[in-house]
């Protein structure tokens, strides 16, 4: 992950980031406690609803704008106890939430 950023939450430690040369903004939060990873959230936006091209710089500046929504997120998740590996798909249709373990194929963006 590029840039990463770490921080604690209910004596969780998350490190978050952009996945670096990705073809859409990708961004990670992996928690962690006492040193074992306990999953990852993924924030997945498909560049339609930004508005712009795959200009990874554009990508920052709205992870930038965008981190503290999606921190409330990964802080929801954690008081839920809900560890699974999640994606937060945001598209043309609005947001939805993908299990990573029960996907058959890996997800991409059409």
């Amino acid at each position: 992950m590029a840039q990463e950023k770490k921080w604690t939450y209910n004596n969780f430690q998350i490190k978050e980031g952009m996945k670096p040369q990705a073809a859409h903004l990708q961004y990670f939060f992996v928690v962690s406690q006492e040193g074992k990873k306990k999953c990852s959230y993924c924030v997945w936006v498909d560049d339609e609803v930004l508005g712009c091209c795959s200009d990874i710089g554009n990508h920052e500046e709205v992870a930038a704008s965008k981190r503290e929504e999606w921190s409330r997120w990964v802080k929801r998740k954690i008081d839920k106890k809900d560890f699974r590996n999640l994606v937060l798909k945001i598209d043309k249709t609005g947001q939805s939430e993908i299990n990573l373990s029960e996907m058959k194929e890996k997800l991409t963006f059409e």
